[in-house]
């Protein structure tokens, strides 16, 4: 009887790939490379061996050579992969090279991760570089703002139509089509048409229908939600019906309203990292509300309180208490659901303050949710959302 002995066939593209991905350090069954992927290989030398295997000893301080390797990792690598190189670069690198240098800035193939990452060394670039930074982020923000106004546009036009529906409209304020269509059940067959005994109108305002607060925590761990923060606050502020207002704060409270017009000044206005005081945020949005009915308070934080987590719980708790809808965003971000205080959010939904994670394409529809005064909770529930305080 012949016993049949498996063996498995390593093809030459595996074994370039495994020798790409090894580097030089494997001396055994490698491939000669072609010139194409002794480039790619140089590149990712440069950036992960270790010192004996690197002609150059890494990347080094020198901004010649960080433009070429920025070059390289971009004519040899697809945009995702380019990316996570860069960031794989900024961790083992100081970042003197980049600021130091105005036109390296312009090379890189910016996310919003190194869009946040760039925008908390505001302070540390000199005022040629700070120029060239705004000028590169100015360029994803636009891009952001094409893809995410849109669905924001929609979603509040839409929710703010519904809620200025009224049940007693004069005749030329009729919404005909949604009259005769909820009033089919009254149709009268001998007379051939619809008692309307609901009458739909369209509402009119003057002034805002709602009243928009966006409380942004400036601490390192919500770099990412600040930039969606302000991307969207200056999309709404663009709305005629929704009046917004955006606060930033670490242990200092900053009002960003006034440059709501652009989010690049938002951005570079803020300040990233440093301690968090969220009751002293809270107090100062606490003084911007005027119709607490109609004002929508968006808390955008871990909840790790650095000042006195009493009196931030207490003051929550009065701000729902007095008809405002508020809601904790852990995130603004699709980083996943971060680390953040249990206990402060647990807290927080039994005073009936929604917290949970929010990804950029959800905000849309929760500002729908919250502009129609529907139950954040049980909407985030309906969508799987993980609340918390709940099982």
């Amino acid at each position: 009887m012949t016993e049949a002995v498996a063996t498995e066939t390593v093809t030459d593209e595996e074994r370039r790939r495994w020798r790409l991905i090894l580097g030089r350090a494997t001396k055994e069954d490698a491939l000669p490379l072609s010139a194409q992927d002794a480039q790619m290989d140089a590149a990712l030398e440069a950036l992960y061996a270790d010192k004996e295997f690197s002609d150059s000893g890494g990347l080094g301080d020198s901004a010649p050579q960080l433009a070429r390797w920025l070059g390289d990792i971009r004519t040899y690598f697809p945009k995702p992969v380019v990316q996570m190189l860069q960031k794989e670069a900024l961790q083992h690198l100081s970042l003197n090279d980049f600021l130091r240098e105005a036109d390296l800035l312009k090379t890189i193939e910016l996310d919003v991760h190194l869009m946040a990452k760039l925008v908390s060394l505001n302070e540390t670039m000199t005022a040629e570089t700070r120029d060239t930074a705004r000028q590169v982020v100015r360029k994803v923000t636009e891009e952001l703002q094409r893809k995410l106004s849109a669905p924001l546009r929609t979603a509040l036009n839409g929710a703010m139509s519904r809620a200025l529906r009224t049940t007693r409209p004069r005749y030329k304020d009729m919404d005909w089509a949604r009259t005769i269509l909820t009033n089919l059940k009254h149709y009268q067959p001998a007379y051939r048409t619809v008692i309307p005994e609901r009458r739909i109108g369209f509402g009119h305002h003057t002034n805002a229908l709602r009243d928009v607060i966006l409380c942004l925590d400036e601490s390192g761990s919500m770099a990412t939600s600040v930039v969606y923060a302000g991307i969207y606050g200056a999309v709404m502020a663009s709305l005629p019906a929704v009046k917004t207002h955006l606060v930033a704060f670490d242990t200092n409270v900053v009002d960003l309203t006034a440059e709501l017009r652009d989010p690049v000044d938002i951005l570079f206005g803020v300040q990233l990292g440093g301690g968090t005081d969220i009751n002293q945020a809270l107090a100062y949005a606490q003084r911007l509300i005027k119709r607490p009915a109609d004002t929508i308070l968006v808390l955008i934080s871990d909840l790790f309180e650095g000042g006195d987590q009493e009196a931030m719980i207490a003051r929550a708790g009065q701000i729902a208490a007095s008809g405002v809808q508020m809601v904790t965003l852990l995130t603004l971000s699709d980083d996943g659901i971060p680390n953040y205080d249990h206990e402060v959010a647990t807290t927080f939904a039994a005073l009936g303050i929604a917290s949970f994670a929010c990804t950029p394409d959800m905000f849309p529809n929760l500002m729908a949710a919250a502009i129609e005064r529907q139950d954040l909770s049980a909407w985030a529930g309906e969508r799987g959302i993980l609340r918390t305080g709940q099982p």
